[in-house]
């Protein structure tokens, strides 16, 4: 009888709550205002030869890496950075290596990892999320040969400084150092720059992921970035399919990144009210954690599921996280728009009156979180 390998047989899959999303749509960080007009005008002017077509994506390359000020042989594009955490996995994970993944964090990291055959070593955030450099540092032995970071991470929002990436980079030299800048924008701190554009020294072990999921409002396309060491870049090419990026994404792409002004405009609507949402979860003596991305993590108590329930009668779609490591009753938000912030403000007053957490919650204001 066929069967699975062992390590795909123990995986526990991660499904993501996609079906049914009739709403308003906070429950994924994608944007809630949608891709540029320029990019739409693209893909209506597409036709049936360009999909006829195997996609090339070199092209593309050239053109991301001259927006990045990277030389093309340092950039790879991607499925999404789903597509460039598994191609980091096959590249450099043999069965008994180990990852290193601070936890709380996106589910992908371990499950393509565990895919390999290695095994995930799981180093619990500190206080208020903030980024255990010790504790991780102290986890790393010669079998380690990935390490994956998200800056800003998800769900908790928390950001850690390019200093401590650097250190953890040089410190593990025989390991893939992931930096997922996936929220890059909603930031504004990247490594791209010091590691590759105007490098200090050499880091060959480090690599970087963007996405244009989020603040281009690409994510049904699927479409991200890996870049890294020239050297390293060319061994990752060599598990990567030429073809996993389809057609249609390349063709907007250019669009996409010419139309900065619609990007820049989203991004700082977001970030303005990133900081009202904030401050009205204080007001409501609700505890959230400072955020770095285009989403907020906000602590309900047990009164997590009902609150989810409560506000999606209401049209609002939100991401219950109870079950990550560290956020037991706990509930994110994505920011958007202006008006969408508006109609979340709203129905949060009518369902922290109607669940009583105005009285039940003190109201703990947490201070920056960050290392």
């Amino acid at each position: 009888m066929l069967e699975a390998r062992a390590a795909v047989k123990n995986l526990h899959a991660y499904r993501p709550p996609l079906a049914g999303r009739t709403g308003l749509r906070l429950d994924f960080n994608e944007s809630t205002v949608g891709c540029s007009p320029r990019v739409l005008a693209r893909l209506r002017s597409l036709d049936a030869e360009l999909l006829a077509r195997y996609p090339e994506r070199e092209p593309l390359e050239k053109e991301v890496a001259n927006f990045l000020g990277l030389d093309p042989a340092q950039v790879l594009l991607s499925n999404g950075v789903d597509e460039a955490i598994h191609l980091l996995c096959s590249t450099y994970l043999d069965p008994g290596d180990e990852a290193l993944i601070v936890v709380p964090t996106f589910a992908m990291y371990a499950i393509f990892a565990q895919a390999e055959g290695a095994r995930v070593v799981e180093v619990r955030a500190g206080n208020n999320f903030t980024f255990p450099t010790q504790d991780l540092l102290a986890q790393l032995s010669p079998r380690t040969r990935l390490i994956a970071v998200a800056n800003p991470n998800n769900p908790t929002g928390a950001a850690v400084s390019g200093d401590v990436l650097v250190q953890i980079a040089q410190a593990a030299p025989q390991a893939a150092v992931l930096v997922d800048e996936a929220y890059f924008e909603f930031h504004g701190e990247t490594l791209i720059d010091r590691a590759f554009v105007h490098p200090t020294q050499k880091i060959e072990n480090l690599f970087v992921a963007r996405t244009f999921s989020k603040a281009y409002g690409l994510a049904g396309l699927r479409i991200g970035i890996l870049a890294g060491d020239t050297g390293q870049m060319a061994m990752v090419r060599r598990v990567a399919s030429p073809y996993s990026v389809n057609a249609a994404a390349l063709a907007v792409l250019p669009e996409a990144l010419q139309d900065q002004e619609y990007v820049r405009r989203y991004v700082a609507e977001v970030r303005s009210n990133r900081g009202r949402l904030q401050q009205e979860l204080g007001n409501l003596g609700l505890h959230y954690w400072p955020s770095h991305a285009n989403f907020v993590l906000v602590s309900v108590g047990s009164a997590h599921a009902e609150f989810v329930r409560a506000l999606r009668a209401r049209g609002i779609l939100v991401r219950d996280r109870h079950s990550d490591p560290g956020c037991e009753g706990c509930v994110r938000f994505t920011v958007g728009s202006d008006e969408h912030t508006e109609t979340l403000l709203g129905a949060l007053h009518e369902v922290v009156d109607q669940l009583g957490l105005r009285t039940e919650l003190p109201n703990r204001l947490p201070t920056e979180v960050r290392a």
